[in-house]
């Protein structure tokens, strides 16, 4: 039988991207620097492996009988999302998939050093030759879906994306947040003036730091007979759902940071943990779109996290791990005047949920100028630095490191993916909305350290559903109306404003 054809390969293809993952998330926390060159070669070696099997001629053929075959709803569900994923991947022929691994692999490298150094003459080679691989990317994609070319690149981490749709919704975002952010600075003053803040009284030492953020992960669901947390230079959440490899970065005079960033890819985690097992070796099992999985993650970070219900819950908790004398005479009011601190930053991943959405719009629209070669990748300081000034009010001329040097994702070949992050908020607000009038003790369990109910909840309609569904229909079956920007603003305004 065809299907069952397909179903083998698909266990193939499984276990290669299985090794590829792991092979990635030790690059990035364990190996040895002198093992750069040879774990890239090793990398792209599997990756051409896996795209030559993945893209193999018979598998047209073999979709095409299974067509015929007495298939149950789930089964020609999950054929129609392998045909979506069978047309996207043929498109890349092998030698270029090897090319791409092995270049992002060594900018990815080149990149953790430089960095830290601020030193962008050095990296702008290798960046010049990501882009310049993206580009042929975009084209290729273009050409196979009949997209334009950063549309393409969208649809391949979000299916359903389109520069028309995204356009009218973070041109409306940014007027709002024009006169938002200025609103909200003001009411945080007034506040700040009533309950001023508070020193944190550090150090913090990194291994205490370390057990808080475990028991935060195990509080809040994280499976650990199925997952691990390490370090690295940039938070992540990678692995495979069996085996969920989570990172953080720790500061020792802060301790905020670290906790925050662990609960946010706790949110990853826990969407990887909970996709439907006999489905995982299909792309019907696999997360729907990066829009969502973010979503995830943002909801465990703003809707449940930076909520004083949560924090009721985890300030003992910091006084068990972190001692007693870790945040002397704070309440509850005093950590809210900490993880809910607006104010115009560099550092995206470090941005209060108010401003993170200007972060991610100037990036979106640097790569889009980037891809059609209207910016060329030696003028993306000056440029980042232009749209900073304008969104944020500060400037990162002569400041690499906390500009365009500041994230993962370019060096990495990632383009198309940043729009994912403010949609993933807005779609975190609407579940959010949804779920209370669901789960109206939803506080409550919080301030118990309850969240069985909240999970099952989403386990119900998002984790279990994977990609049975668009991600439109995902959200208009979860909440019961289409993707609303203004549950996003109204939290907004519940949290920040007025």
């Amino acid at each position: 039988m065809s299907f069952q054809k397909l179903d083998d390969l698909g266990r193939r293809l499984e276990a290669l991207e299985h090794a590829l993952s792991i092979l990635g998330a030790d690059e990035a926390t364990h190996m040895a620097v002198g093992g750069g060159e040879k774990r890239a070669e090793a990398m792209s070696n599997l990756a051409g492996m896996y795209h030559a099997q993945a893209t193999a001629p018979e598998i047209r053929d073999w979709i095409d009988a299974a067509r015929n075959e007495d298939l149950s709803e789930d089964q020609g569900l999950a054929l129609n999302e392998l045909e979506r994923a069978y047309v996207n991947a043929t498109c890349l022929p092998t030698d270029f998939v090897q090319r791409r691994t092995a270049a992002t692999m060594r900018s990815e490298q080149l990149w953790r050093d430089l960095r830290a150094k601020g030193d962008w003459d050095s990296f702008l080679p290798a960046l010049e030759g990501v882009v310049a691989l993206v580009r042929e990317e975009a084209a290729l994609r273009a050409e196979a879906t009949g997209l334009a070319p950063y549309d393409a690149l969208m649809d391949h981490y979000d299916p359903g994306n389109r520069t028309a749709d995204i356009d009218l919704v973070f041109d409306d975002l940014k007027s709002f947040l024009k006169t938002f952010v200025p609103e909200a600075l003001a009411v945080q003053e007034e506040r700040l003036a009533r309950h001023p803040r508070k020193t944190l009284n550090g150090p913090y030492p990194i291994e205490r730091q370390r057990e808080l953020g475990l028991a935060a992960m195990r509080a809040v669901g994280f499976d650990f007979t199925h997952g691990s947390l390490a370090v690295s230079h940039h938070p992540f959440c990678g692995g495979v759902p069996t085996d969920v490899r989570m990172t953080t970065r720790y500061r020792t005079d802060e301790f905020l940071s670290s906790l925050m960033g662990v609960l946010h890819e706790t949110g990853h985690a826990l969407y990887e943990q909970g996709l439907p097992k006999d489905w995982s070796h299909w792309p019907l099992g696999k997360a729907r779109g990066m829009g969502m999985h973010e979503s995830q993650s943002l909801f465990v970070e703003m809707q449940l996290a930076r909520s004083p219900d949560f924090w009721h819950f985890m300030l003992p908790q910091v006084s068990q791990y972190l001692g007693k004398e870790a945040i002397p005479g704070w309440d509850i009011a005093d950590v809210l005047n900490e993880v809910n601190f607006v104010e115009r930053g560099f550092i995206r991943v470090d941005a209060d949920e108010v401003t993170y959405p200007l972060h991610v719009i100037l990036r979106y629209e640097l790569e889009q100028d980037l891809v059609t070669g209207k910016l060329e990748v030696s003028q993306i300081p000056e440029a980042w630095d232009a749209k900073m000034t304008e969104y944020l009010g500060i400037s990162t001329k002569d400041d690499p490191k906390d500009g365009p040097m500041q994230d993962v994702h370019w060096p990495g070949g990632a383009f198309g993916y940043f729009p994912s992050y403010t949609l993933g908020a807005m779609i975190a607000a609407q579940l959010g909305a949804a779920m209370k009038k669901d789960l109206p003790d939803m506080g409550e369990q919080m301030r118990a350290g309850h969240f069985t109910a909240i999970n099952q909840w989403r386990a119900d309609r998002v984790w279990t559903q994977a990609s049975r569904f668009s991600t439109p229909d995902l959200i208009t079956r979860a909440t019961g109306e289409p993707l609303n920007a203004d549950h996003f603003k109204n939290h907004l305004r519940q949290r920040y404003g007025k």
